[in-house]
């Protein structure tokens, strides 16, 4: 199915194929007559292969294709380990950076109101341009990040939350379960207005209401030359932020922590923690005693101190600069990008876009470009797929699908403890620890998910 026209859309609803069918969209306009209808419905033999018969997933999830090595380990994901085992329908849209280009970035909105309509986003690391890229693809011009263009059209929070390997080292020992970072990436200071003034004078901020009323504050009276800052936040979005934070600490049965600095934003920061606060008692207080889990407002320093200080398991929500800045700390903390998965989630738990936290890996795709070998980290890649039919499988209630997710993320931890994995890892466990390329590592577990579906 065509969604909108071939020179403005690439979207298609691609079905599985049996493993050494093409499944990219490309493939399938070239080859119609054995894409669209290809299942598999008991065990048989394909290409000297077995098959079990494919789990059948009722409704569709929307595919976003990326750019460079993402884009080509994201093709050999789905042909390894999505499409031999589910019957899925999946809604296409390529988002490489010369689509977004040639659509006038109308495929991002297309793909977003996809997912708004599915509820299940699968997404690819993709360029969001800059200077650079836009002479480099002969851009018609510098196009905004499509994770952007997605969350505002979505709203909800996004939530980084790291894979943990137990033989990868972590420079924070002590963190042994996921530290989950949900950061409010509305307004603050990424929407503020700064500017320099050039000399002594008084600073003012005025508010002029639609009905008429009008607050004004003298902020400062400046000596001489300085900076200013004028920044904003709005209840609903921060009601909003309350809601996806707390939705999914429900989803991962985990406590919630708000950190602010309220002692001294205590109309500003004091809105965040009371409408937390009030959302937690009103819509979740209950919820929340039922599994037995928590919440909590911190200061943002003593939030800081007790991170480091705790094992893990729980969801930490940030205001956007905290946010910014936390969730690159964690990552860092817990060992690698490579090891990092990002789920926006939106407020009433109902849709989910995952994908990898890191980008598009281009010195390894200069590699490929090339003709080398790269051994390139697919796991946070691979659990995009398995966050997005995981939350498939809740919206349908399909437990097979459920278990498949599950396995899956399984199998790529038990892989690297067992000692097969990508260069990145190895460095960070030592000289000595072997590596796989990007493909044998992708075989490796395409072999142990095999016998992990077999059991």
């Amino acid at each position: 199915m065509w969604f909108g026209n071939a020179q403005s859309v690439i979207a298609l609803r691609q079905k599985s194929a049996p493993h050494g069918f093409a499944s990219d969209a490309r493939d399938a306009i070239a080859r119609p007559d054995i894409f669209p209808t290809i299942g598999v419905n008991r065990r048989h033999s394909f290409e000297g292969e077995e098959f079990m018969a494919k789990i059948k997933v009722a409704n569709p999830v929307v595919d976003l294709d990326g750019d460079e090595m993402t884009r080509i380990i994201w093709q050999l994901i789905k042909d390894k380990l999505i499409l031999p085992y589910l019957d899925l329908d999946i809604e296409y849209y390529d988002l490489s950076v010369e689509n977004r280009d040639a659509t006038n970035d109308q495929v991002t909105v297309d793909a977003a109101h996809a997912i708004k309509k599915h509820g299940v986003g699968i997404k690819c690391a993709t360029i969001t341009p800059d200077e650079q890229r836009v002479e480099e693809f002969g851009l018609k011009q510098m196009w905004k990040s499509p994770n952007g263009t997605i969350r505002n059209i979505l709203g909800g929070v996004i939530f980084r939350e790291p894979i943990i390997c137990k033989n990868v080292p972590r420079l924070v020992p002590g963190w042994t379960k996921p530290i989950v970072v949900g950061r409010h990436a509305f307004g603050d200071q990424y929407k503020a207005t700064d500017f320099k003034f050039p000399g002594k004078g008084k600073l003012t901020i005025k508010f002029v209401g639609e009905d008429g009323t009008i607050i004004e504050k003298d902020v400062f009276d400046a000596p001489s030359a300085g900076v200013a800052l004028a920044m904003y936040n709005l209840d609903e979005s921060i009601r909003e932020f309350a809601r996806a934070s707390m939705m999914y600490g429900l989803m991962r049965k985990w406590p919630v922590y708000l950190s602010t600095k309220n002692t001294i934003l205590k109309a500003y920061d004091g809105r965040f923690k009371d409408i937390f606060e009030e959302v937690y008692q009103t819509e979740f207080k209950a919820k929340f005693d039922e599994v037995g889990i928590t919440y909590e407002h911190r200061l943002i320093d003593d939030m800081v101190a007790s991170a480091l200080k705790w094992s893990g398991g729980y969801v930490w929500a940030c205001k956007n600069y905290d946010g910014d800045v936390q969730s690159d700390t964690v990552a860092q903390g817990f060992g690698s990008l490579g090891l990092m998965t990002s789920v926006l989630l939106s407020p009433d738990g109902r849709t989910v876009e995952a994908e990898a936290a890191h980008g598009t890996v281009t010195r390894h795709y200069r590699q490929h470009q090339k003709g080398q070998e790269t051994s390139t980290n697919s796991i946070a890649s691979i659990f995009a797929w398995t966050r997005g039919l995981a939350h498939r499988a809740k919206l349908d209630d399909n437990a097979e699908l459920a278990k498949f997710a599950t396995t899956l993320e399984t199998v790529c931890v038990d892989t690297v403890e067992s000692g097969f994995m990508t260069k990145d890892l190895a460095l960070l466990i030592g000289p000595d620890q072997p590596w796989l390329s990007t493909t044998a590592f992708l075989d490796k577990i395409d072999e142990n998910l095999k016998t992990a579906m077999a059991a």
